[in-house]
């Protein structure tokens, strides 16, 4: 071989490629994610909503959960748009016939157009995890792949272990390719499923395989060396046409690869289609909603999506970026759906403070800038954290211009835990506001201090200030700053808040966690308030 048809060199990238979502099978493999019939329902709409190629929705008969969700798949309960659903199993088993194998006919059961076979590709596993010979092994995907052509079902097959096989018998991996093709496989995916290629080995691998291979080739990438991403990307460069992977990089172990890293990629950076370009904007909106409903917190630092991924702290960087937004900006944020942060800390000048004034709509003179420079390092020595709580900043800044809160003033609170004779733990909370010129009294019980201080606050002002019922605490967080220092030790609280459209952080700083705990509730609602447009109460 030679020129561009030489293993290792690209012979030029694709126009376009599929994205194939398996967030439903592969994904739901990570530790501590779990997922009803209801989410998958939900994820899939998300991910039809992003636009993807495919959607692989589990193994149809492997357990319950999975048979009820293509049943209501089938019935009408997900209606997609633009993808197509897939089932995915194994070929027949050794020593048995396709037309009597159960796993075929739940295939056959899921009503899906698709069928992904998973197959094993490396002589080790067939010998030793199968247990049957080279040559079944082979026939075992050419039977499975003709049996649901003939019952009008398109095919791909995942060659399991296909880069550890490759290496140790080529002409043996090569021939359950062939094998699959030759029975009608409309692609062949190329698997990493122990994760630990590397990007130049990809290159050589698939460069030879598609030379020998006719149909579309995929490529199947976990990222146990950190590279699934990077494999992906080199997969492509040689030919692949057909990506797989997972919304936010779930899966077993470390994951598979990042399709919200993979599509910005290859549509920015390498300028082959994925999915429709107009939507590439919804990818990160679709990356957080994703992850609220497998209940797996977001990495603030994932590539293009995290909230941290166009966050910007060092004084020069902030002050390089008011000038060129590029300088320290690989791509636009607002391709990806993302946007610009410009985070406070004793670090921050006052550039970064007029940014972050100028994002909340102030324009504060330079001397006032200046005493917010030093209020900030003050409070920082003293334990706060301002580039975590965006709330408590923005509070802090519209102080500085002359702004003051009068929804609500406190005069006091308190709260009292009881241990009863059965064990069990009441916490109480009283508190005393004063609203506009009415003073309130409000008790409320709660799970403890914090939540029954939110409870009776809201009892206090939640007449006077309906928009309250949308403001939600999603989470609350303390950190002991000095463990030296035992009980004495000085206490962070951090408190997430959300509206159903925004999220934001606020804090409090104190030896006595209540109080700490206190501050960062009180600006949580105020800032909710705030941007509820809710008038101060006359």
């Amino acid at each position: 071989m030679s020129g561009n048809h030489a293993h290792g060199v690209p012979r030029g990238l694709p126009a376009a490629v599929d994205i194939y979502d398996t967030t439903l099978r592969d994904g739901s493999q990570q530790e501590g994610l779990s997922l009803t019939v209801d989410d998958k329902l939900r994820v899939a709409e998300q991910l039809d909503h992003l636009g993807v190629a495919y959607i692989e929705g589990g193994w149809p008969g492997a357990n319950p959960k999975d048979a009820e969700f293509f049943r209501r798949a089938a019935e009408g309960e997900l209606r997609l748009e633009h993808a197509t659903l897939v089932a995915f199993g194994s070929t027949r088993k050794a020593g048995s016939r396709a037309e009597d194998d159960p796993v075929l006919d739940h295939l056959l059961a899921a009503r899906t157009p698709v069928v992904c076979l998973v197959a094993k590709s490396a002589e080790w596993h067939v010998t030793e995890t199968l247990r049957t010979s080279l040559t079944e092994a082979v026939d075992m995907v050419a039977d499975s792949v003709a049996f649901l052509r003939a019952a009008g079902r398109r095919v791909m097959v995942d060659a399991e272990h296909f880069f550890d096989g490759y290496r140790d018998n080529p002409g043996f991996s090569l021939d359950v390719l062939r094998a699959a093709e030759d029975a009608g496989a409309e692609a062949v995916v190329l698997c990493d499923t122990n994760g630990g290629s590397l990007p130049f080995e990809v290159e050589a691998v698939v460069g030879a395989v598609r030379e020998r291979v006719g149909v579309t080739i995929g490529g199947h990438f976990h990222n146990d060396s950190g590279c699934a991403v990077a494999n992906s990307l080199a997969a492509v460069r040689q030919g692949v046409t057909q990506v797989q992977g997972c919304v936010n990089g779930y899966g077993e172990r470390t994951g598979n690869a990042d399709l919200t890293a993979v599509v910005p990629d290859l549509t920015l950076k390498m300028g082959v289609a994925s999915i429709p370009r107009e939507r590439l904007g919804r990818i990160t909106t679709v990356a957080h909603h994703i992850a609220e409903l497998v209940n797996v917190a977001p990495d603030p630092h994932q590539p293009f999506v995290g909230v941290s991924a166009f966050a910007h702290k060092a004084g020069l960087h902030t002050s390089a970026i008011a000038r060129q937004r590029t300088a320290y900006e690989h791509v636009d944020p607002s391709e990806v759906g993302n946007a610009t942060r410009f985070v406070v800390s004793e670090m921050a000048g006052r550039s970064t403070l007029a940014l972050k004034a100028e994002e909340i709509g102030l324009e504060l003179p330079d001397a006032v800038l200046g005493e917010v420079v030093e209020r900030l390092k003050e409070l920082e020595h003293r334990g706060y954290h301002f580039e975590v709580a965006d709330g408590s900043l923005e509070l802090l800044l519209r102080g500085a211009a002359g702004w003051k809160q009068d929804f609500f003033r406190l005069e006091s609170h308190r709260v009292i835990t009881e241990l009863r004779e059965d064990g069990s733990f009441v916490t109480e909370a009283t508190i005393k506001v004063h609203v506009g010129d009415e003073r309130v009294l409000a008790t409320a019980e709660g799970n403890g201090p914090v939540n029954a201080l939110d409870a009776a606050l809201r009892k206090a002002i939640g007449p006077a200030y309906p928009a309250l019922s949308h403001v939600h605490l999603t989470d609350y967080k303390v950190r002991v700053l000095d463990t030296s220092r035992g009980t004495e030790a000085v206490t962070r609280v951090l408190v997430d808040t959300t509206d159903g459209e925004r999220t934001w952080t606020t804090i409090g700083v104190s030896p006595n966690v209540i109080e700490a705990s206190w501050a960062a509730l009180e600006d949580s609602v105020v800032h909710g308030l705030l941007h509820a447009g809710a008038p101060p109460a006359g």
